[in-house]
């Protein structure tokens, strides 16, 4: 076995890692492998399992797997789940679903605590999940939070016209802050648009990177440090803000 010398640290180390240096990366090798899966598969058996228990209460016994089967077939919940939903979307999308909706919201609508409530729940699901917004699409990067300091945010809608009118003139954007490593708490501020430098990155690789502290890093990454110093030595280049959804251009 060979000698050689470390620099480093002074002396002489083998030229191969002894027995507990191997097994312990074996370990952790075996960390890396069998984590990630057994997390999925924890995450995804809790959804089916609670899906499940949501839904089969609602479904006559008889028509469970359950009780012609051996053992447990689980996911019934979530097929009925999701077969329910494309249908009501269907429904909803013709005149007759389109009438029955707009009944229920003006009886939710006479009900002083539960209209507010309803209102807010309904703005934030049509911003996150239609196809049509433009919402948290894009991504940017601001100078935050102090100067040479550049944070990653998400570009929302540009700001209400009862907003518009109370800040400085110019082209004005809002933004999502959020933080590591939790990613849906954070802050949301307007600043103008030429403060915002868009990225060449989409939501998901910004979550990554954000959950992770850095550690995912996105092959576009490699590109951010560059522009963040190109942008402190020559000023961000403006940018436009995204058009709110449903707003003519």
């Amino acid at each position: 076995m060979t000698m050689h010398h470390d620099e480093q640290d002074g002396f002489l180390t083998h030229g191969k890692p002894g027995l507990g240096a191997r097994l312990r990366a074996y370990f952790f090798t075996g960390i890396i492998i069998v984590g990630p899966l057994a997390a999925t598969a924890y995450i995804t058996w809790w959804f089916v399992d609670t899906v499940d228990g949501w839904i089969k209460p609602l479904v006559p016994v008889r028509f469970w797997p359950d009780s012609y089967l051996p053992f447990h077939l689980p996911g019934l919940g979530v097929i009925i789940a999701v077969f329910g939903l494309t249908l009501l979307g269907f429904l909803a999308a013709n005149l007759a679903g389109r009438t029955l909706l707009r009944l229920g919201e003006r009886i939710l609508d006479r009900m002083p605590v539960v209209r507010s409530i309803y209102k807010s729940l309904k703005q934030v699901f049509e911003t996150v999940f239609s196809q049509q917004g433009s919402s948290f699409r894009k991504v940017g990067l601001v100078e935050f939070p102090a100067k040479g300091m550049w944070s990653v945010v998400f570009i929302s809608s540009p700001p209400a016209e009862s907003v518009l009118t109370h800040l400085p003139k110019g082209q004005h954007i809002s933004v999502f802050l959020p933080c590591t490593p939790n990613p849906t708490t954070g802050f949301f501020f307007y600043l103008p648009a030429s403060d915002v430098i868009e990225v060449p990155m989409t939501p998901d690789q910004a979550a990554k990177l954000i959950m992770s502290a850095g550690l995912i890093q996105p092959e576009v990454q490699a590109q951010l440090a560059n522009m963040a110093e190109a942008a402190r030595r020559n000023g961000a280049p403006p940018l436009e803000p995204p058009r709110a959804a449903g707003r003519a251009g």
